[in-house]
């Protein structure tokens, strides 16, 4: 067996999801919301023109996740909340310019985070099921991203990353319909969050309607957003991910 090439490169690349009202896009006025993300334009070759996912090669001295971050607010100025690494892509021929392994993250971000993407000619939203031919595979890694969503989506409380701090029951079922891409019943909904112990009704309501005001909820604190076992303590400072 060959030893292996000093000219293999390592990059990080992120996946950064939000839910975005379909009237973003050009011609549709439906206030559906769905899946989008930011992609940017390449400007150099390989693939000079195209569209890709944020990121770029690891410094020697920083760790994997300190170059996900670097990358992604020198990109699209984000500083996400929810950040998580998703998997490593290397297939041999995956990059014409040579040799290149990826670690990629996925990033959930909520509305307003969402705002702040630094928009330009060559950074912009594309809706998350109706990409273009993307540079490298990148295809490929947001589909395995969209899966790997909609898989957590029916187990997991990943939904708390699209929201803020307090939230109604509707707005979180309208989370999950947007990312599983189907209608749930509001009253099964309910018994089901309810009875998962991930929710935590407040003493607060939202005011202003017509109707009897309904109450808002908060994620259990007790539980990690992001929960990597016995891996946490060896992280860098999370503070970040359970705000």
């Amino acid at each position: 067996m060959s030893a292996a090439s000093p000219d293999i490169a390592l990059a990080v690349s992120t996946v950064i999801f939000a839910l975005r009202d379909a009237a973003h896009g050009e011609g549709d006025e439906s206030p559906a919301p769905s899946v989008w993300l930011p992609l940017v334009r390449r400007i150099r070759e390989p693939h000079l023109g195209r569209w890709a996912l944020p990121g770029g090669s690891v410094v020697v001295d920083e760790s994997l996740e300190a170059a996900a971050r670097r990358t992604l607010a020198e990109t699209t100025q984000l500083e996400p909340t929810y950040l998580e690494q998703l998997y490593a892509f290397g297939d041999v021929d995956r990059s014409p310019g040579g040799r290149m392994v990826s670690i990629v993250y996925w990033a959930l971000v909520r509305p307003d985070e969402a705002e702040r993407v630094s928009l330009g000619e060559n950074v912009q939203w594309f809706p998350a099921d109706d990409l273009p031919e993307l540079a490298f595979d990148h295809n490929l890694i947001v589909d395995y991203a969209l899966w790997r969503l909609r898989t957590k989506m029916e187990y997991s409380r990943i939904a708390h990353a699209f929201l803020g701090p307090m939230f109604t029951l509707a707005e979180l079922r309208g989370v999950h319909e947007a990312v599983l891409q189907r209608p749930l019943d509001p009253a099964n909904f309910r018994r089901q969050m309810e009875s998962s112990g991930a929710i935590v009704p407040t003493d607060q309501v939202v005011t202003g309607g017509r109707h009897r005001p309904p109450r808002l909820y908060r994620y259990n604190s007790d539980i990690e957003l992001v929960d990597v076992g016995p891996l946490t303590t060896a992280r860098e400072p999370r503070a970040a991910l359970t705000r």
